[in-house]
C-alpha cells in the first residue's frame, strides 16, 4: 500500500485546526441554545440503529470540515481496503482484522490469498462456550 500523504500538511486541516480553536470554550448548553433542530439535525437512525451525536462538541462546520478531509485520506479507499483484509496497519506490516470479528455475514475475508472466516468462526464458536 502507498504511503499514505500527511494530512495535517493540507489547507483542508489547517481550515479544521482554526475551526478547533474557535470552538474552544464553546459548551453544549450553549450550542443547543443556538438551534432548536440540533437533537434532529445531529442524530441519524439506520438500520434500527440509532445514533445521536447531538451532544458532541460539534457544529454543522465541523462536521463539513471534517468531511473535507475524507477525499484528502482517501476514506473510502481504506474502509475498502480494511474490510477486503488490505494489510493497512502500517506499524504491524498486518491487516487489521476486528471486522472480520464483526462479519455475521460470512463474506470471506482474504488475507494473503486465505480466507480468514472459518478460523474466525471457530474462535467465536469456542467463546461462546465462555458466554
Amino acid at each position: 500500500m502507498p504511503r499514505r500523504k500527511r494530512l495535517d500538511t493540507t489547507p483542508e486541516w489547517k481550515a479544521l485546526k482554526a475551526h478547533a480553536a474557535r470552538m474552544k470554550g464553546a459548551s453544549l448548553r450553549e450550542l443547543f441554545a443556538a438551534d432548536a433542530a440540533r437533537a434532529q439535525a445531529f442524530s441519524l437512525e439506520v438500520g434500527g440503529w440509532y445514533l445521536d451525536y447531538s451532544k458532541n462538541l460539534a457544529t454543522a462546520e465541523t462536521m463539513k470540515r471534517l468531511q473535507a478531509l475524507c477525499p484528502m485520506a482517501d476514506l473510502r479507499g481504506e474502509i475498502d481496503a480494511m474490510f477486503s483484509g488490505q494489510k493497512i496497519n502500517e506499524t504491524e506490516k498486518r491487516p487489521v482484522l476486528h471486522v472480520a470479528l464483526r462479519n455475521r455475514s460470512n463474506t470471506p475475508i482474504v488475507v494473503d490469498r486465505k480466507d480468514v472466516m472459518p478460523a474466525v468462526n471457530a474462535v467465536l464458536e469456542k467463546m461462546s462456550g465462555f458466554a
